[in-house]
């Protein structure tokens, strides 16, 4: 598993929290969350409590200050993210529920509208691998975690801040961790 530690403010500063598990609010450990070193592992982090609001994929690495990095002012909750060695497979779809076009993949994508004629993607079924959807080609902007299961309607998974985002490219959580 993974070790993470957080710090209330910026460049590794103030209380401070380890963690290496999930931990779906944090305002019991610090007041605030500014900066953090992943000692091990990957971990998605959420600027809001129970995973919800915008995410930010993190590995090993220092991240001094969140606002200037990631844009988020503060960090309310995490998820670890297993390490997974198997193969990856994941469908998507054009509409919600499964409707519409449907494409398999195994490998990452980096523009569904380039690879599958696709203008958009509204739901998948993962079913295997751990993966990172971002909302423009190139993995670029926002991104959204995906674990093994089904997806069947994107606009409703109560994602604060999500809603009306679309999915333009995928990529998989390999051992990069």
């Amino acid at each position: 598993m993974g070790r993470v530690v957080f710090y209330e403010d910026r460049n590794f500063q103030g209380r401070s929290y380890e963690c290496s598990s999930d931990c779906a609010d944090m305002s019991s450990y610090l007041s605030r969350c500014h900066s953090c070193r992943v000692q091990s592992g990957c971990f998605m982090v959420y600027d809001r409590n129970n995973y919800m609001g915008n995410q930010y994929f993190m590995r090993r690495g220092e991240y001094s200050d969140f606002q200037s990095m990631m844009g988020m002012t503060d960090i309310r909750s995490c998820r670890t993210i297993p390490m997974h060695s198997g193969s990856y497979r994941m469908r998507l779809y054009e509409r919600d529920n499964f409707g519409g076009q449907m494409h398999e993949m195994m490998d990452d994508c980096d523009s569904i509208m380039d690879r599958y004629r696709m203008s958009d993607c509204q739901s998948c079924n993962v079913m295997d691998g751990h993966w990172l959807m971002y909302e423009q080609p190139h993995f670029r902007g926002r991104m959204m975690y995906m674990r093994p299961g089904e997806y069947r309607n994107f606009r409703d998974m109560g994602m604060s801040g999500m809603s009306g985002m679309r999915f333009m490219s995928m990529r998989r959580i390999t051992d990069m961790c």
